[in-house]
């Protein structure tokens, strides 16, 4: 099915299409699924949906299913929503009018006459659905390619390096680093690319002789093999590539589910220290992208493979869960930092002081889509 697919973009011609198709595909399938956590969730609460779609706008198809539920395509394919029983619009606000005209039968299933804790586990459904995704995404790739594993056994050292520096020597192995293992070169890159300018205490193997050596991180920009530019910590090592250095290990699938979720927790944790580096001024807003750096890069994935697109999926599933839960009305997480404070206080919170939460969400989620697009803008303009 991969080469299929990945045929047919190519038969298209390239150019806009070769963006477009990927992005699109990638797109709907972490929207898709972040929707239908809060569809089975909402039904096995017994709320009636009254819309699942995929996109906004005007409805290109679409049917209902038996008990009801109109699902759609729209036209304007960047997201989608679920509308309930009682919402005014896509956003989930409640329908005043038509709440206060319900009778007992029609509150039984209206999303807000829901308690506090079903509405919550609906809304932070969607988000959890994306972490889903994601590790049985990365699980089922472990269990296709096995675990590739490459020994963080030193190769080369760059001159006048980080490395260098510090005193790494070619046939180094390295152990652990500030006291956590590393059992393989992957392991090491993470942690040093996280690091940078921050001294790094790096416990090495020398010809069977363990040694500590001190390293810092040298801040670098560094282009992957698309051009794109990335900030990361570099040591100015090289990995050794000997045959002995690099395995491959099938997986069970308990041990690939695991592998998923590390592999989960790994953009989730890499996410919150950017946008912590962002805060404190240790990282440049200017990597942060919007849909249009989201197509280029699945346009550039696809050119390797269905199975790299499909790894993007997972990374795209992960981010678009945790910004979900981020405590901006608006968002999965603006409406369960209101059920919060519902569950304390005991009563919602009033609808005028929804109305301006959920104004001022929407003024911080535009700015930030005018801020992704215009980074997309200038990236494009200067790669």
């Amino acid at each position: 099915m991969g080469s299929f697919f990945l045929s047919h973009i190519h038969a298209l011609g390239g150019g806009v299409a070769s963006y477009v198709i990927p992005f699109l595909f990638v797109l709907s399938v972490v929207v898709f699924f972040h929707e239908l956590g809060h569809f089975l969730v909402a039904r096995f609460c017994g709320v009636r949906v009254l819309t699942f779609s995929i996109g906004f706008g005007p409805e290109l198809m679409g049917f209902h299913d038996r008990h009801g539920t109109r699902w759609k395509l729209a036209a304007i394919p960047l997201g989608g929503y679920v509308k309930f029983f009682g919402d005014e619009n896509a956003g989930s606000a409640p329908d005043a009018s038509q709440l206060t005209t319900m009778n007992p039968g029609e509150r039984a299933v209206s999303f807000h006459f829901q308690p506090v804790w079903k509405r919550a586990a609906i809304v932070f459904a969607g988000p959890l659905a994306n972490f889903l995704l994601a590790i049985v995404i990365f699980a089922g790739i472990f269990m296709i390619y096995g675990k590739q594993t490459m020994s963080a056994r030193v190769d080369s050292v760059q001159a006048d390096s980080a490395a260098a520096v510090a005193g790494f020597q070619p046939g180094d192995i390295v152990l652990a680093i500030d006291g956590q293992p590393i059992e393989n070169f992957a392991d090491m890159q993470r942690i040093v690319s996280e690091n940078a300018d921050r001294t790094l205490s790096i416990k090495v193997d020398r010809n069977g002789t363990p040694l500590v050596l001190k390293a810092t991180p040298t801040l670098k920009e560094v282009k992957d093999s698309f051009g794109n530019l990335h900030r990361i910590g570099i040591l100015g090592i090289t990995r050794s590539m000997a045959p002995g250095d690099v395995k491959y290990q099938p997986v069970s699938p308990a041990q690939a589910i695991w592998l998923g979720g590390q592999e989960t927790w790994f953009v989730v944790d890499r996410t919150l220290s950017y946008i912590g580096g962002v805060i404190i001024g240790r990282e440049a807003a200017d990597q942060l992208g919007g849909p249009i750096r989201i197509a280029q890069i699945s346009g550039q994935v696809a050119t390797i493979g269905f199975a790299a697109l499909v790894h993007l999926a997972a990374v795209l599933s992960v981010s678009i869960g945790l910004l979900n839960l981020f405590p901006i009305p608006l968002l999965d997480g603006g409406h369960l930092l209101f059920y919060a404070i519902e569950a304390v206080r005991g009563r919602p919170l009033s609808e005028r002081a929804q109305e301006v939460g959920f104004r001022i969400g929407l003024a911080i989620v535009v700015m930030l889509m005018i801020f992704a697009t215009f980074n997309d803008i200038v990236h494009l303009t200067t790669s």
